[in-house]
């Protein structure tokens, strides 16, 4: 109940989008990242755009990498005209993992004092959808990242593993638990404690992916996912990903609960009566994210 008020009253504060813009402006002033690359896309410019950027190392997910990623998102999230944000990586990876060099020397102490891989989980927690454009190797790291995100569209050629069992670990940053909750038990233990990876057309049969395109549309495609959604109200796209999150976290009974405390809140918008209006009058919807 807390989570959706919290939601609603950030989203509705006044002012918050002239202080915002300023945030947002971070990202459109260039060469401030060396890991990634930030634009917006989209007809309306309203779809935020992150690529992963590290071609050498096949996008493999430094702390550097990370940290980046964070302040992307951060900057998209504050930005008032942003309505979804695509992340993708490279035609060959995705990204092919966690930056082996920078864990093999890592002590428990430190892991565990620092809480490694904590901040990694901040794609989870925006409040904007995330849709990853997954081409090429999804591993380990980066499987559980495209995991992270709210829609998941596969090239034809996209591979995902968690081959963590091999470097003597298991995942660190949700593999366990997103996975099995996408694939079922089964595959997620077949997955996790052989290494193996399942091809695009495995992982759309098990419910890891919503859809599979050709390598060289799958940004696209994205992208117009991303415009459908940033058509639409801000303020209740918010409210419509924590009700679908719920899912994973609530009992049927928590979880209806929420979606009428949510489904109640919309009736506090604008944008409702904007949206049943404009049904009614067989018109457009002229949203205003209020």
């Amino acid at each position: 109940m807390a989570l959706f008020c919290r939601t609603a009253a950030l989203l509705l504060k006044p002012g918050a989008l002239s202080s915002t813009l300023s945030v947002a402006r971070q990202y459109s002033a260039g060469g401030q990242y060396e890991y990634i690359l930030v634009e917006k896309r989209g007809e309306n410019q309203d779809v935020g755009y992150i690529q992963l950027n590290r071609p050498k190392a096949l996008n493999a997910l430094c702390d550097g990498l990370m940290l980046e990623l964070g302040k992307a998102l951060d900057a998209f999230e504050a930005d008032g005209t942003v309505g979804a944000i695509v992340l993708t990586g490279s035609d060959r990876a995705f990204a092919a993992g966690a930056d082996i060099k920078e864990m093999q020397n890592r002590t428990f102490q430190e892991c565990y004092a620092g809480n490694f891989l904590a901040h990694w989980n901040r794609v989870s927690t925006i409040r904007k959808p995330v849709i990853a454009a997954v081409n090429g190797f999804a591993l380990g790291g980066g499987c559980e990242l495209a995991m992270m995100c709210d829609i998941i569209f596969a090239g034809e050629k996209a591979q995902f593993g968690q081959p963590e069992i091999l470097l003597g670990t298991i995942p660190g940053a949700g593999g366990t638990q997103r996975l099995t909750r996408a694939v079922g038990k089964s595959l997620a233990m077949e997955m996790v404690l052989t290494g193996d990876r399942i091809t695009a057309q495995e992982a759309k049969q098990s419910g890891l992916v919503s859809k599979i395109c050709p390598v060289d549309q799958l940004v696209s495609e994205a992208i117009k996912c991303g415009e459908k959604i940033a058509a639409n109200s801000k303020i209740v796209s918010a409210m419509a990903k924590e009700a679908v999150n719920a899912a994973y976290e609530l009992t049927l009974a928590e979880g209806n609960r929420l979606e009428k405390r949510l489904f109640h809140s919309t009736f506090a918008t604008e944008d409702r009566k904007e949206g049943m209006t404009a049904f009614v009058e067989k018109r457009k919807a002229n949203f205003k994210d209020q």
